[in-house]
């Protein structure tokens, strides 16, 4: 049996290491509660400049952002792939990268990473990737706007990312940019009044206003995609720190139990020690 000093040595570890998940368990959970309300306002800005981008269109084909564009567009489908920048990630992105390359043709699709764990995984596997982009480390004001410059360049574009299921559940979901954009807007509705150059003026003109509300639209679907990803990554991080705060809870509690064992194995050998000695002295 372990002497209580070694004993003490493995309780303050354990405890040290139950509060360190505590804390680690309690970031997460804010952090996942801070992301669901930045969905909640994106989505309401959203709706306002669907409605005014369907009173302008009134039914045309979504384009891009890029109407009158006067360069051409590559004939292939684009795949933006997000992943973990760093921490506890599980074997989700790797399911992701799997996945993606399940459906990917070098001469029919390009590759755009975002995460470190996703460029570092399609490294080991050689396959390229046209760009790569270090993930957001701050969920309140990400840049999508170099990324949507690329999603304009190509014909499609597909986005394979984590999506938050619950606490305890997240999956793997592949969409098509053009086809979030639309299908948020389906929820968000059109506008009553139609607005026409007639009724309008628009500068400079009708074109540049519908590129600049499409390209709005589909940095904030990017940026939605970005933060569902980002909250699956903190549900997955919350689920392993609460099994490890379990986990060490549990240790602590047999350490503690061990550790009062010890004292008494101590207190009983000693108290031997003291009648031998005593019966010794009497003969």
């Amino acid at each position: 049996m372990k002497r209580p000093a070694e004993i003490q040595k493995q309780i303050l570890g354990t405890q040290t290491l139950v509060n360190l998940t505590g804390v680690f368990e309690g970031i997460a959970s804010m952090r996942i509660a801070q992301i669901k309300n930045q969905v909640q306002q994106s989505e309401s800005y959203f709706d306002r400049l669907w409605q005014m981008y369907s009173q302008i269109t009134i039914g045309t084909p979504f384009g891009f952002g890029r109407r009158n564009a006067e360069d051409e567009v590559i004939d292939k489908e684009l795949f933006i792939v997000i992943t973990a920048e760093g921490g506890f990630s599980g074997d989700i992105d790797q399911k992701i990268i799997s996945w993606m390359l399940e459906h990917y043709d070098k001469e029919k699709n390009d590759i755009i990473v975002i995460g470190h764990h996703g460029a570092i995984q399609l490294a080991q596997r050689s396959t390229s990737f046209k760009k790569y982009f270090k993930l957001p480390t701050r969920d309140d004001n990400i840049n999508v706007s170099p990324i949507i410059r690329e999603v304009q360049k190509y014909k499609q574009t597909s986005v394979f990312y984590q999506t938050y299921v619950s606490l305890s559940v997240q999956d793997v979901k592949r969409i098509s940019l053009s086809k979030a954009v639309e299908d948020q807007g389906k929820d968000a509705g059109k506008g009553e009044e139609i607005i026409n150059e007639v009724t309008y003026l628009f500068e400079p003109s009708v074109f540049a206003v519908v590129n600049h509300l499409e390209r709005s639209m589909m940095k904030i679907a990017l940026t939605q995609v970005i933060l569902e990803s980002k909250l699956a990554q903190y549900a997955s991080r919350f689920r392993a720190m609460t099994a490890s705060h379990d986990l060490a809870s549990e240790s602590l509690s047999d350490y503690k139990l061990a550790f009062h064992r010890s004292k008494r194995a101590v207190k009983d050998e000693r108290l031997k020690e003291m009648i031998n000695g005593l019966r010794k002295a009497r003969v």
